[in-house]
């Protein structure tokens, strides 16, 4: 692994810098009273290619690969936690849609995905499904050339706004568990598909909810790789988005960090500088630390993919640490604010609601802890 980035590499993340700095830290506190993403605001982004950067040309990606996707999202998410995510959920719903799709499925919606003029989500939580997830119960039953959907999704990230989605159902019976699983893409302006929006404390504009399927038609040719093995195939993208996640959540921790040294060294008490005592800077070392290590485990994971190698433990790892440590690390940024820290005059307040959110989205710390056991010793020695 090269420690130095490409000239090509450090050119769009100049370009994603710029962007963020210039487009959306202005906007990040405004947008925490908003419910949808500026798209004007994405097209721009995706004219600039930081959306999707690692997809293939052939779509209208830069075939960059998953290490300089990671530099986008990091970008992005020093200026605006939330926008980051939509270039996490471009990777990797794009990456299932450009890899299982029928080519021209995924001509059509790759292109309208990376050029920002279309918003996808991945639905697969349900309202007594989340970390058991392959014990869905949406039914997706066979019917000539079309599959009918039925049942409900939940805590689906965008589901008020997206415009297609990954939709996973059961094509299969309950005891065949994840074998019984099919992935379909789906259009979301169905009239019988009913949408409703969750009122969080965090994440505003990516915002949360329901998708109910009634009688929804998809057509046979929208399913995601072979039937009843969906779950299994496209499940992998998620030690993709598991390492960009990290990135998201570590860049609010150290844009909070940075702001917190500048505030530390102009801040006085009984005399001094407040960041003279010990107390207050000692833990602002400790958080530097931890995000210089959490940040080189997310590229390391990157890296792998783009070699091919196997990387599903420290896709895990940086899952259920980067955003427990981010957390952490704005928390104590926020008191060492004093009072201020706790205004909403202050944008550290606003980072430490939306990086909660992703403790527990995309897979809890408990979940990823099995994975990361399973793969060291095998299906045999975890519970499931």
């Amino acid at each position: 692994m090269d420690f130095l980035w490409t000239e090509e590499q450090l050119a769009i993340k100049e370009s994603a810098r710029r962007f963020a700095e210039e487009k959306l830290r202005p906007e990040y506190q405004a947008n925490d009273d908003k419910h949808v993403f500026d798209r004007v605001m994405l097209k721009e982004m995706g004219e600039l290619g930081l959306i999707g950067s690692e997809l293939s040309e052939k779509y209208g990606g830069l075939g960059l690969g998953y290490v300089t996707a990671g530099l986008i999202t990091e970008e992005i998410s020093r200026a605006d936690f939330n926008v980051a995510y939509v270039q996490i959920l471009a990777g990797l719903n794009g990456g299932i849609i450009e890899k299982f799709a029928a080519p021209h499925l995924a001509q059509k919606w790759i292109t309208k995905i990376i050029s920002g003029e279309a918003l996808v989500a991945i639905a697969l939580t349900e309202p007594s499904v989340g970390s058991d997830a392959a014990n869905l119960k949406l039914k997706a039953e066979r019917k000539g050339d079309m599959f009918v959907l039925n049942g409900e999704k939940t805590s689906i990230s965008a589901a008020a706004q997206a415009d297609v989605a990954v939709v996973f159902a059961r094509t299969g019976t309950p005891e065949e568990k994840a074998r019984g699983v099919s992935a379909f893409l789906v259009e979301l302006d169905d009239p019988n598909i009913e949408r409703t929006h969750f009122d969080d404390i965090g994440e505003s504009i990516v915002g949360r909810g329901s998708l109910f399927f009634d009688n929804v038609e998809v057509p046979a040719e929208n399913i995601l790789g072979e039937e009843g093995l969906g779950f299994i195939q496209v499940m992998q993208g998620f030690d993709y988005s598991r390492a960009l996640i990290g990135l998201q959540c570590l860049a609010a921790a150290k844009v909070s960090v940075d702001e917190t040294w500048e505030h530390v060294r102009t801040r006085e008490a009984f005399g001094k500088k407040i960041s003279k005592f010990e107390g207050v800077s000692f833990p602002l070392a400790e958080a530097e630390t931890f995000i210089e290590a959490a940040t080189l485990l997310c590229y390391k994971t990157l890296w792998l993919r783009d070699q091919g190698q196997p990387h599903t433990a420290e896709a895990a790892m940086c899952k259920w640490w980067a955003p427990k440590v981010s957390f952490e690390i704005i928390h104590n940024c926020l008191l060492a604010h004093g009072h201020g820290g706790y205004s909403k005059d202050y944008p550290i307040q606003q980072r430490l609601r939306d990086v909660l959110g992703l403790q527990i989205g995309d897979g809890t710390s408990q979940i990823q802890k099995i994975v990361i056991a399973r793969e060291k010793i095998g299906r045999d020695g975890v519970p499931y």
